[in-house]
């Protein structure tokens, strides 16, 4: 035999197809990744409208510091000129008042004149670079040339003060001491010779010599070369408009808008709680995933998919049933319990219907129990006909299962039905019926007997239960089957509810062989299902091909003096059902 029950991984050498599931995983949120493209291209169109009438001049001045020897090697502009504060003050208001006179801006174009301005230093220069925005190109080198000479004019201004003021306190405190040097000079010429007269000579010298250090300071200062700098590139009007262009700038905003779409495709992904693939389910499951539903054939037709128009999906049932049928654990006795995770059972129940035709078909006797008693409606949806009393059901002393209303202890009351699966043969049917304590039912010798019919050789049973997260009805069951095949909507339950459906499985003495998958059924909301009730099979009696959808009918409660203290109808969750679609 071929185990098919094994962990799912993905091998590690795998890699490229890891990249391949997860772009397609992606690409399943198109609108996330389509709305991000739009988003782009109205970024783009909205940066080619706005940069169609924008153009940019340029003028670059060296600066320079005052100096007597411009060819001393050991000057350094650098360590004169701080390029960060010269940046600062290009961009002043000062700068901006001076070009305004000079272009005749009025006031209240004073704040647009400064803010066409930009004014950069490339690294390792000493260069200041004017660059003016406008909307016509004459306009933006004439107004980047008028920033660049007012700026030079200011700087020449600010140097030009700074010299005079030094010159005019080094001649404020020259001028004292020339007019005592000439009181000085006077004294001493009107002195006789001696000593007086040699120490008031001293201290002449003294005095020259002070008033000669002054003078050389001031005329040092006024012998430097005050430039402030030089325009090595004068602003000329651009060819062309800034920006990339209309063509560019749609090119490049849907490229900003794809990687935008994926980035919020991908963040939906991570904090998607259902399933991203089927990888994801076998790993929650820890069991293969043995088929996938074809789209557009789940919950539109009939429960048995033989002799449709399209044979995709009885094909895909066969597949599913030769899997399991090449499973060890399963192959032995041969009994199967099909339940879906929450919500509605519709497809489970086709499906358990459609393996059962399946194993007929290879020449099993197959029985199809329908272990919903909630809602049981096998029996009005299958073409069938009454079949014999199986050996199971008689009752002790010899009293035979009656029909009408049932009790708890009813089920199964030896009703065997034959349903007819055309070339696939036909099987028996144990349908279901509705019961005041399902737990008691469910677990009853007589249900047991029933289910232990695969023992029998060449015979198999398929047991069909409600929702496995809805109600503890197949838990009940998973201690007397073979192995558990989970039918699930991927993109209407999350990965914790598979999870949760493997723990309690596994915590019950049962097995899941595997997963079967199919797409949200017709009118259901995609999302997590919920968990709706659903509604009860038409009442014992009814004709087999009447309607498919019945009305709802409440289930009745145990009057107060009807109510046996220990029976079970004590336990509110167990006996209370709410009403909705199956």
């Amino acid at each position: 035999m071929i185990e098919t029950n094994r962990p799912a991984a993905a091998p590690a050498d795998d890699e490229p197809d890891l990249l391949r599931d997860q772009f397609r995983q992606l690409l399943r949120y198109r609108r996330l990744i389509g709305a991000g493209i739009g988003i782009g291209l109205l970024g783009g169109v909205y940066l080619g409208i706005s940069t169609a009438d924008t153009y940019v001049a340029t003028a670059d001045v060296v600066l320079r510091a005052p100096t007597d020897d411009p060819f001393n090697p050991s000057l350094a502009p650098d360590k004169a000129i701080n390029i960060g504060s010269e940046r600062q003050v290009a961009l002043s208001s000062s700068i901006a008042n001076e070009a305004a006179k000079k272009l005749g801006v009025s006031a209240s174009g004073f704040a647009a004149l400064r803010s066409g301005l930009q004014v950069t230093n490339p690294p390792q220069t000493m260069v200041l670079r004017f660059t003016y925005t406008a909307s016509s190109p004459k306009e933006a080198a004439k107004r980047a040339n008028a920033m660049t000479e007012a700026y030079l004019l200011k700087r020449q201004e600010s140097l030009d003060a700074t010299r005079d003021k030094m010159v005019k306190g080094y001649k404020e405190q020259r001028d004292p001491i020339a007019k005592q040097l000439d009181e000085l000079s006077k004294e001493i010429a009107r002195m006789p010779a001696g000593a007086g007269r040699d120490a008031a000579t001293s201290s002449k010298t003294d005095l020259q010599s002070e008033v000669g250090g002054y003078n050389t300071k001031i005329t040092k200062l006024e012998a430097l070369d005050m430039t402030p700098g030089r325009v090595t590139s004068a602003a000329t009007a651009p060819p062309g408009a800034d920006g990339p262009g209309i063509l560019m700038s749609l090119a490049l905003g849907a490229a900003v808008g794809l990687a935008l779409g994926l980035l919020a495709a991908w963040v939906r992904l991570v904090f998607d709680p259902a399933p991203r693939s089927e990888g994801d389910v076998a790993r929650a499951l820890r069991a293969p995933v043995l088929g996938y539903l074809p789209r557009d054939r789940t919950g539109g037709g009939p429960l048995l998919a033989a002799g449709e128009a399209d044979p995709r999906l009885a094909e895909e049932y066969r597949s599913v049933a030769f899997r399991l049928a090449y499973d060890a654990r399963f192959a032995d006795r041969r009994r199967l319990l099909v339940v879906a995770p929450r919500g509605s059972s519709e497809t489970a129940a086709a499906v358990a219907v459609n393996l059962a035709a399946s194993f007929a078909e290879t020449g099993k006797d197959v029985l199809l129990i329908e272990a919903d008693l909630r809602t049981p409606v096998l029996a009005s949806q299958l073409p069938t006909d009454a079949g014999g009393r199986p050996r199971w059901s008689q009752t002790p002393g010899g009293q035979k299962g009656g029909g009408g209303r049932h009790s708890d202890s009813e089920w199964p009351d030896g009703r065997q039905l034959v349903v007819d699966a055309g070339e696939s043969g036909s099987f028996d049917l144990i349908p279901g019926e509705r019961a005041r304590n399902v737990p008691r039912a469910l677990t009853s010798p007589r249900a047991t007997r029933l289910i232990s019919e695969a023992d029998s050789p060449n015979a198999t049973v398929v047991v069909l239960a409600p929702p496995v997260l809805s109600y503890a009805d197949a838990l009940a069951l998973v201690d007397r089957v073979d192995g558990v095949l989970v039918v699930c909507n991927p993109r209407g339950v999350h990965r914790t509810d598979l999870i949760r459906i493997r723990e309690l499985i596994s915590g019950a003495g049962g097995t899941v062989l595997g997963a079967v998958l199919h797409a949200p059924l017709p009118g259901e909301k995609r999302g997590r299902g919920k968990d709706k009730t659903p509604a009860p099979a038409p009442a014992a009696g009814s004709p087999a091909g009447g309607p498919k959808t019945p009305q709802p009918i409440p289930y009745e409660v145990a009057e107060p003096e009807q109510h046996i203290p220990g029976d079970g109808t004590d336990t509110v969750a167990l006996r209370t059902v709410r009403m909705g679609r199956r």
